[in-house]
Parts: C-alpha cells; structure tokens; sequence
C-alpha cells in the first residue's frame, strides 16, 4: 500500500517536459489544485483528530468554516507560483537543449547539416541509396582573388541552391570546406543523375555579384550507388574516386555504381 501510494505521489509531483510556457501554467494550475484538496483534507482530517483527542482549542464548526476559507486557495496559490516557476526554469532548459542540438547538428555558415547530422542521416537509411559529392570548381582562385567574403558568399548562395532544388527535408550536407554531399533515398540510375544534373546546373545559373563584379560559379559531382547496409565509408570513397574523374576530366559529374 505503502509503495503505492510513493508511487502516485511521485507521479504528481513529477513535471516531465512542455511543449509552451501555456503548457507550463496549465501543468501548475492542475498541480495546485490537486494540492489544494490535498491540503485542505489533511486539515479537516487534523481538526477532526484534534477533537478526538480533546486538543482542539476552538469549536469544531468555526474551525472548520476558516479551514475552508483560507487554506484552499492559500494553498492553491502557493503551488502555482512554485510550480510555474519550476516548470518554466524546465521548459526554457528544454528549449535550450534543442538549439543547442540543432546548432551542434548544423554547419553554421550554410545552414546544411554538418558531417555529424549527414552520418546520422546515412545510419538511419536503408535499402538503395545514392551519394552525391559536389565540389565547387576553382574555389581556392575565388578566395586569393576576391577574398574570404566572397568565399564565404558562394558557399551560402551554392548552399542555397541545394535547398531550392531538394527541398529542406532532403539529407544534404556541408562536408568540407567547398565540399558538399547529398544522400538520395529509394531512386534509381536516371534519377539520381538527374538531381546532379539539376544542382550543377540551378549553382552554374545562379549568377552572383560580388564587389560590383559577376562571378560565375560553377560544381563538379561524384556519385556512388549501393545499398546503406555497405556502410558510409564504402560509398564515400566510390562517390570521392568519381569526382576526382569529373575534375580531371572536367566533365560536370561522374558516377559509379
């Protein structure tokens, strides 16, 4: 009985997690008012074994009467300022936790996965899958020529380019300093030149500005096919060797399967 009645107690008082601080207020009036009839038994239960014992120093009703009056909402009240303070300090750790997920799985200069959210990503597939590695062509002229800036500049708008032809619940990824990946799910040979074909061609069309100048960028791609159980490492090198094929020969995209 004894270890049924911790284990409801402990049930009670237990806050877990809130969705909104709105969350939080109903959680707490809940709460107090769950403690407010809890406390406000335990006192007609205490006046009542005051009588019986012949310790009650006022009459029973009065008594009762000012029990009634205060120690509910006093009780109430108590409770949902120490329950809404505790459930927000929760709530905004929860929140905090969350972005700090989000930025620890994000690459903070284009917005994409970051290498540790990509290999997750390629953990949780199975089946066929296809990885695209694109490399922007002539980087390191971009950056002695122009600048860090304007480095920064084409990675963001390349980056952006990837969003608009995959759509922003596809697995792409910034692998590298100008190197990218995307994981493709479920398709087959055509299609997944296809979306190579799409991306080099969306960032060759991008036409950016920097500096009063228009610069012409441009990606080269290696893909890889197999199965997601072969492993990460497998398809990578596979993807890696085909746009190693693609620079030297310096055709847009290579691919082996």
């Amino acid at each position: 009985m004894f270890d049924l009645v911790h284990v409801w107690v402990i049930r009670q008082l237990t806050l877990g997690e809130f969705s909104s601080r709105q969350a939080v207020l109903w959680k707490a009036a809940a709460m107090a008012a769950k403690i407010a009839i809890f406390a406000y038994g335990l006192n007609v239960i205490g006046h009542f074994v005051l009588v019986a014992l012949g310790l009650l120093p006022y009459p029973l009703v009065p008594a009762l009467m000012v029990a009634t009056m205060l120690t509910p909402p006093v009780s109430f009240i108590v409770a949902v300022i120490a329950y809404s303070v505790v459930g927000l300090a929760i709530y905004d750790l929860g929140v905090s936790r969350q972005r700090f997920e989000m930025l620890s799985r994000t690459d903070m200069l284009s917005g994409l996965m970051n290498r540790r959210a990509f290999l997750d990503a390629f953990e949780a597939a199975r089946g066929p899958v296809a990885l695209i590695l694109l490399d922007i062509d002539r980087f390191k002229s971009i950056n002695d020529t122009l600048g860090h800036k304007a480095g920064d500049d084409v990675i963001i708008q390349t980056a952006k380019c990837l969003t608009d032809v995959l759509g922003p619940d596809q697995a792409v990824a910034r692998i590298g300093g100008e190197e990218f990946a995307v994981l493709v799910t479920g398709q087959g040979t055509e299609r997944v030149m296809e979306i190579a074909e799409a991306i080099r061609s969306s960032v060759e069309g991008m036409g950016l500005a920097i500096a009063g100048r228009s610069v012409s960028v441009s990606v080269s791609a290696g893909v890889s096919q197999g199965v997601a159980e072969l492993g990460f490492s497998e398809l990578f090198s596979g993807a890696d060797r085909a746009l190693y094929v693609a620079k030297a020969d310096r055709v847009p995209w290579s691919g082996v399967a």
